[in-house]
């Protein structure tokens, strides 16, 4: 009994570290978003940026690695909330641009509704400019996930992956709270249902 009660905190501990390094990789952690000639730090054809969760986050993380040089094009995807209302993709355009990226150098998707789609209405967009590369930005709970989806409904594209770092909704201590917690254990679900209609 008190040997279980002693190896309880060492089994969530492990759990809570698992999910944080499963769900959010983040392929240029060792570059520091800088560009070098070296891989995985030489810039990308694009950056691609999902509506969702925290969208003004993402938006951004998206601007800031557009402004590093990690790429000279931005491409943000996602459809309205408010169907009355502007489109999420319109909405991450006109940030970037108040923040003073050129309007020549964004794309938007502004059909998407699922990560799916995000990952299927793009390829309109990568086919036009040639994108062989792109960094995908997202919130860290939602990375995976994102990866997953891009990665199966894309051909030939290599996809670096980046979450947000400052997210309302998910941030190193969202094992601490009960919102956390359900958007980690959602995410799980979804990539198992996910990797068992993959594999069908």
């Amino acid at each position: 009994m008190i040997k279980s009660l002693l190896l309880l905190p060492v089994v969530v501990i492990a759990a809570i570290i698992g999910i944080s390094i499963y769900l959010q990789p983040d392929d240029i952690a060792s570059c520091k978003e800088i560009v070098s000639s070296t891989e995985p730090c030489q810039p990308v054809d694009a950056i691609v940026a999902v509506s969702g969760g925290d969208t003004n986050a993402r938006t951004d993380e998206a601007i800031t690695l557009f402004k590093k040089g990690w790429s000279n094009t931005l491409i943000f995807s996602g459809a309205a909330e408010d169907k009355t209302g502007p489109s999420n993709a319109l909405v991450m355009e006109r940030r970037a641009i108040a923040d003073g990226v050129p309007e020549s150098a964004i794309y938007v998707d502004e059909l998407s509704e699922t990560t799916r789609q995000n990952a299927e209405y793009t390829q309109t967009i990568f086919k036009k400019l040639n994108i062989k590369s792109i960094i995908l930005v997202t919130s860290g709970y939602h990375q995976r996930r994102a990866d997953l989806e891009f990665n199966k409904r894309t051909v030939g594209i290599k996809i670096l992956n980046h979450p947000t770092i400052g997210d309302r909704d998910w941030s190193y201590w969202w094992w601490t709270n009960p919102h956390g917690w359900a958007l980690a254990v959602s995410e799980l679900f979804k990539i198992i249902v996910f990797e068992f209609g993959a594999s069908q």
